[in-house]
């Protein structure tokens, strides 16, 4: 019979392995990302992925200290995020943000005008 011990070290020691290649790939995406918003997601990513490498730790040596990190780990990166997503969009030209804006705003209808003769009666002449 396995004991509970190796299924949690196995169990361990896979999920830093996935965790590893998250954080690779994310780290790659930091470096290469096309635009700004793609890096600061891979940047929360990055710290979402550090978070569960303190979370697995925690668990694999029973030090629940690494939990309060990983809390604290995450607040921050919560507010970072935030913050960088106010950068971006403070750069945006004024142009843009302002037709973002209207696209947003809900359209009128339009109305038919109304035709009057000179005596006042509305319809057709």
């Amino acid at each position: 019979m396995i004991s509970p011990f190796a299924i949690m070290s196995t169990a361990a020691a896979v999920a830093l392995v996935i965790l590893g290649v998250a954080f690779l790939l994310a780290g790659w995406r930091v470096l290469v990302g096309p635009t700004l918003p793609d890096r600061i997601l891979a940047l929360d990513t990055l710290s979402g992925t550090a978070i569960g490498f303190i979370a697995v730790l925690a668990v694999k040596t029973g030090f629940s200290l690494y939990i309060d990190i990983a809390i604290s780990l995450g607040l921050v990166a919560f507010l970072a995020t935030v913050a960088f997503a106010r950068f971006v969009m403070s750069r945006a030209p004024v142009a843009e943000r302002h037709s973002e804006k209207k696209a947003r705003a809900p359209k009128k209808p339009k109305v038919a005008a109304k035709r009057s003769d000179k005596n006042g009666r509305k319809g057709k002449k």
